[in-house]
């Protein structure tokens, strides 16, 4: 059977990409000179590039064409409960968290609904950016019921909040309800992260539970696209 030209010129650009041919940040030549170069139609090099998007390869940026990806990704567990340190430490890579807010505050409507609250609870607000080998490549913005978290400080929120809450008071966290979506990033995320040209943003949305199924945490971790792969494992029921 014949194979359709889009996917070998994906094929033989993905595979040099993975062969270190075309360097992380190098930008690919125009569709004009690809068009040229494999004499074939601009639409055909334009649907190679979407797969190689589609995938991971190539990420497009207005006004500077396609730019080649680092391959090497984050794996964020779906149905896992793991801190930013803990993905840090495995990665081996260098690592910080810089704390942009700190507080207690009066939850409004909607985080009223968020961590079944009443409007004059308290609960904490943390926002936190995470670099990784310099890069800002995650925005975690936190609200913890103080019920439950009496005490919070930036030396902890530098840290790890989970560690302190488990192992300083005494909590055990045990299972999370998540929602995965894609967005257009904010202003906040344009200020804060380093997006350079990205026109999304993968937002995991998680509600965090103790182990007598008291509601902790509502988060919402603002994830740069082309850092992170979310995996898990499935069984099929019989």
């Amino acid at each position: 059977m014949k194979t359709n030209k889009y996917l070998m010129i994906y094929q033989e650009i993905s595979e040099q990409i993975e062969r270190g041919e075309w360097a992380p940040g190098v930008q690919l030549p125009s569709e004009n000179e690809l068009s040229e170069r494999y004499e074939t139609s601009r639409e055909t090099i334009r649907k190679a590039l979407t797969l190689l998007a589609q995938r991971g390869f190539i990420q497009k940026i207005r006004g500077k064409g396609s730019v080649v990806l680092e391959l090497a990704k984050f794996d964020f567990p779906v149905s896992g409960l793991v801190s930013f340190k803990e993905i840090a430490l495995k990665s081996g890579k260098s690592w910080r968290t810089e704390v942009h807010e700190l507080d207690v505050i009066a939850p409004d409507r909607f985080l009223q609904q968020q961590l079944k609250v009443k409007k004059e609870d308290l609960i904490w607000k943390v926002t936190r950016v995470r670099e990784m080998n310099g890069e800002k490549i995650i925005l975690d913005k936190d609200f913890f019921n103080k019920h439950y978290v009496t005490e919070l400080t930036y030396e902890v929120c530098e840290n790890s909040v989970y560690e302190y809450i488990e192992n300083e008071l005494g909590l055990t966290i045990s299972f999370a309800k998540k929602e995965i979506v894609v967005e257009q990033p904010t202003e906040e995320d344009r200020s804060l992260l380093s997006l350079d040209g990205f026109h999304n943003i993968v937002v995991v949305k998680n509600h965090v539970y103790l182990d007598d199924a008291s509601l902790l945490q509502y988060t919402e971790s603002r994830h740069r696209p082309d850092k992170f792969r979310f995996v898990d494992f499935a069984r099929r029921n019989h």
